[in-house]
């Protein structure tokens, strides 16, 4: 429970110790005024009176009880075990986000539907990262910002599961969110920063063209690795009638053209993903290709440790407890 690396919560509660010495103090001078000075000329008559086991133990809840104030105390300051290090290597670049989601990502020729399975691939991709910034950046008639550049993955994700199509007017604004994802790394001073483009459809929205958005990324020299979602030929898509939910097979039209222009234009890659699995390894992919060393000059991490002694506390209270209601018992 200690150690060399151990520091305080709150060390303020130490302070509470220096009333032990003044509690033991009291009860020193309050069983000394107890008892009563008896003079005898010989004490050889009590040589072999020896005293009883209840005599020898009738101080010992009292040092349970101010043992266990000391160690509760202790708990109070919540001691904690620090470590640091300092010139590690590890892994970190900036990434953006820019996920689909019009009404077409509702088709399902992917497990469920196009837009739970790009958001279970990302959450994935997001808990496989530590040291990285990552942002997420949602389009369909418009673009936004749906979570900035974190490293609080915790929020990133309750974010991105918050995500579904209607949201915003409906449409594909792809030049818009590539626009937008270049508002999120333009300033940043990571090595790497890039941005991994999913999308379902055609450009048919915004006041940007996707290749002259692709173009302002490349003067701020990103990278955007782009993906295009759907299998080839026809999905099957949901439709709301007065009878309930029909399906409707309609077909997948995937700009690959301008998908491929804009990676080339950026040092990107443009891949094609047709089923969960394909979109699994994609961002696998991904992955591995965006990992870039850098040095973080330290760190520091903090254990709690007061939990041990807190149930020392509570044990030796009960310890106490149990001797002055059982064997110590005063009275008949």
């Amino acid at each position: 429970m200690w150690g060399p690396n151990v520091s305080f919560g709150s060390p303020a509660y130490l302070f509470l110790l220096l009333v032990v010495p003044l509690v033991v103090f009291w009860y020193l001078r309050r069983h000394r005024a107890a008892t009563t000075d008896i003079r005898f000329s010989t004490l050889e008559a009590f040589a072999s009176v020896k005293p009883t086991l209840k005599e020898t133990l009738r101080h010992v809840p009292f040092a349970l009880r101010m043992l266990a104030i000391v160690v509760l105390v202790i708990a109070l300051a919540r001691p904690q075990s620090t470590s640091r290090g300092e010139n590690v290597y590890t892994e970190g670049i900036d990434i953006a986000l820019l996920l689909d989601i019009s009404g077409s990502m509702l088709a399902e020729d992917f497990q469920p539907n196009r837009i739970q399975a790009a958001k279970e691939v990302a959450l994935k991709f997001v808990d496989g990262r530590t040291h990285d910034r990552i942002g997420l950046v949602v389009f369909a008639g418009q673009s936004f910002t749906q979570c900035p550049m974190t490293l609080d993955y915790r929020v990133l994700k309750n974010l991105l599961r918050q995500v579904k199509p209607g949201m915003v007017e409906d449409g594909t604004a792809i030049g818009m969110a590539i626009a937008q994802g270049v508002n999120r790394l333009k300033d940043s001073k990571a090595k790497s920063r890039v941005m991994i483009l999913l999308t379902d459809g055609v450009n048919n929205r915004g006041e940007i063209d996707p290749v002259t958005a692709a173009q302002i990324a490349q003067t701020y020299d990103l990278r955007i690795y782009t993906i295009g979602v759907g299998t080839i030929g026809e999905a099957p898509y949901p439709v709301q009638t007065p009878w309930g939910v029909r399906y409707q097979n309609v077909p997948v039209d995937v700009d690959e053209k301008t998908l491929q222009k804009i990676a080339e234009l950026t040092g990107g890659q443009y891949f094609r993903a047709t089923s969960n699995r394909a979109l699994q390894q994609i961002y696998e992919e991904i992955d591995e290709l965006e990992k870039t060393r850098i040095e973080v000059t330290t760190y520091r991490s903090v254990a709690e440790l007061f939990y041990p002694w807190a149930a020392l506390g509570l044990a030796l209270l009960l310890a106490e407890f149990l001797l002055r209601g059982t064997y110590l018992r005063k009275g008949p």
